[in-house]
């Protein structure tokens, strides 16, 4: 019994990382459809930027915050001055949808690269705020730690604050208009390129939360060539899928449901299996239910 319930415990953990990282894929792809490959790789660059931040400040509370800023702002300059004009020129041809796609492949090579340089290729290491043990009951160590508990409670904030904003605001009536139809958002006198410009700084704050919280939940090790992180992207992206790529709500479940497999498969079967059963979920979610746990039946054009 107990091993179930840390099972549950472990899924909660690991889900609550996918799903800000699926979050952050969702936000891109309501604002640009355009599936941000990137994504990984800025949660990285705002990592490396919030692993200086405590070195300064020495905190990791003020530090958070400020890097999940910087975040935004660096996704924000990406989509200015990378995706806006590439979508602006690739609007026909075959593969007109799929140039930005590609070059957020590119830009993700060029991000760690230039990670590299900067920081060179040793680890660094960042210390948890809080401790990572286990609470006890009784002579069992549940897989529940104040850590754990921090994530988690991130993950609900933002899905809080992101779901007032996206229900209750002009904003995020701006933010859906733009998303499902750009050009009488456009007559309606919204500034859809300001607010895409907004969908990617706000997917940006939430990789860069993303890749701090992930890496002092881990290891707390930190290179440029972090599997952690192409971990985060690939199953971040099946959560989003899982959930359906037009819903919030769908990107944090699909990432649950994800967490919770793969916990299963980790601790009741192996955890050599762990990546080829994730990726048989995703087909079989694709083959019975394409549009995503929560997606709408029928797709809005882009």
């Amino acid at each position: 019994m107990i091993q179930f319930i840390n099972a549950l415990l472990i899924s909660i953990g690991a889900g609550s990382i996918y799903a800000l990282m699926a979050i952050a894929m969702v936000l891109v792809w309501r604002s640009t459809r355009v599936v941000n490959f990137a994504q990984a790789g800025m949660a990285l660059l705002s990592t490396y930027i919030g692993y200086e931040l405590i070195q300064v400040t020495g905190n990791f509370w003020i530090s958070l915050p400020m890097a999940m800023v910087l975040g935004a702002g660096i996704s924000a300059l990406v989509e200015i001055l990378l995706i806006r004009t590439l979508i602006k020129h690739s609007t026909s041809g075959p593969v007109a949808g799929i140039v930005p796609i590609i070059a957020t492949l590119g830009l993700l090579g060029l991000i760690r690269a230039t990670i590299g340089f900067i920081w060179g290729n040793q680890d660094v290491q960042i210390q948890p705020p809080l401790s990572k043990v286990g609470f006890s009951v009784g002579s069992e160590t549940l897989a529940l730690s104040p850590m754990n508990l921090l994530v988690l409670g991130t993950v609900l904030a933002m899905m809080l604050v992101l779901g007032f904003i996206f229900q209750k605001t002009h904003l995020g009536l701006s933010l859906r208009a733009s998303a499902y139809s750009p050009e009488i958002a456009q007559l309606a006198g919204i500034r859809v390129a300001a607010i895409r410009t907004i969908g990617w700084a706000i997917a940006g704050a939430a990789g860069a939360a993303a890749g701090l919280l992930q890496t002092v939940n881990g290891t707390g090790a930190l290179s440029p060539d972090s599997l952690e992180f192409s971990l985060l992207l690939t199953f971040g992206f099946i959560a989003a899928v899982i959930g359906g790529l037009e819903s919030l709500p769908g990107a944090v479940l699909g990432a649950f449901i994800l967490g919770l497999v793969l916990a299963i498969t980790q601790i009741y079967i192996s955890g050599t299996l762990v990546f080829i059963v994730a990726f048989v979920l995703l087909l079989l979610v694709l083959l019975i239910r394409p549009q995503g746990v929560i997606g709408a039946k029928v797709g809005r054009r882009a």
